[in-house]
């Protein structure tokens, strides 16, 4: 794997149409040579997306309840299922040239699952794959949703972890369409991590794996 020229820019608290585009416009610069490498790192306001395999996109409850809630709901066409995001997770949006790091898309979502299981280990969480099933998991319980789309070669959306969010909005949804599905986060785990925290460890571990050396 290749290491190239590299952006991380912290975003804050984001609603998620806006963020959308700014993907959007960030794919069509970084595939114009007008932009390096970019990955935003950011928090979400309470939002359930569902991924592009409708079979996969399974809500409990209604439009209308999460609307009374305070949750947004979007259709994106990216891999995956529904999941959600909220404030004190930690969402991560790679924008990058598959070929200038010289990997295909599997290989690409492994290079992700890894940042995820070094920054969860840098905080004290043990986290790994199984095998069939997305994500990032503590035995049965699931840490992080990966969720990536191709456009012109460039990857964006990516992978959301479990900081010390509210799981409970988790409680609208079959996350990435697996029944019985319990999540968990850094929190729960027992480990005191604010998410500013995780988020320095999460960029200082992409930095390492995908940035060029200053």
């Amino acid at each position: 794997m290749n290491r190239i020229p590299l952006i991380i820019r912290d975003c804050g608290l984001c609603g998620y149409e806006p963020m959308h585009e700014e993907q959007k416009r960030i794919v069509e610069l970084v595939h114009s040579g007008q932009a390096a490498g970019t990955v935003l790192l950011l928090e979400h306001k309470p939002v359930i997306t569902l991924g592009a395999r409708q079979s996969e996109n399974k809500l409990i409850a209604t439009e209308r309840q999460l609307a009374s809630g305070g949750i947004e709901l979007h259709p994106v066409r990216r891999g995956g299922g529904t999941t959600a995001h909220n404030p004190g997770q930690l969402v991560i949006y790679p924008i990058i040239d598959l070929r200038q790091l010289d990997l295909g898309i599997n290989e690409f979502i492994r290079e992700l699952e890894q940042v995820g299981i070094d920054a969860l280990a840098a905080a004290g969480v043990d986290a790994v794959r199984v095998k069939g099933l997305p994500g990032l998991w503590i035995g049965s319980e699931k840490i992080a949703s990966i969720g990536v789309k191709v456009s012109m070669g460039i990857t964006y959306h990516g992978m959301a972890v479990n900081v010390c969010n509210d799981l409970s909005i988790f409680n609208n949804i079959v996350p990435c369409g697996i029944d019985n599905v319990v999540m968990t986060s850094v929190q729960k785990q027992g480990i005191d991590c604010s998410l500013d925290e995780f988020k320095k460890i999460t960029a200082a571990v992409i930095a390492g794996r995908w940035g060029l050396e200053a």
